[in-house]
């Protein structure tokens, strides 16, 4: 199923933290949080302005964000759960360090 979130809405897939810390202990499941790391799955048009103009988004399909902890609507599509939000609701964007340093 193909899906597109509409305006300046980004679906989002969450990315799973390691269950075990640097110490060895190994974190049980229901002492675990939610990861506040995600990939970008898809990204609404923009955002419209006053004018009628359309403001591209900043984050794209792909890019690995922050968000924060309770941000967003969870959904359920296809067996797979994603995060909804509006792009004012990222808080960065985690870029490759390799990839930053190529760009300078």
């Amino acid at each position: 199923m193909n899906l597109r979130p509409l305006h300046d809405r980004i679906l989002v897939e969450r990315l799973e933290e390691e269950a075990q810390v640097k110490g060895g202990i190994i974190i049980p499941d229901s002492a675990k949080e939610k990861p506040q790391q995600g990939k970008v799955i898809a990204v609404g048009n923009g955002k419209r302005q006053e004018d009628g103009s359309v403001a591209a988004l900043d984050v794209k399909a792909g890019d690995r964000i922050l968000f924060a902890k309770y941000a967003g609507t969870e959904v359920k599509i296809d067996d797979n759960e994603y995060l909804i939000f509006r792009e004012d609701e990222v808080l960065a964007i985690l870029e490759d360090k390799t990839n930053s340093e190529k760009a300078a």
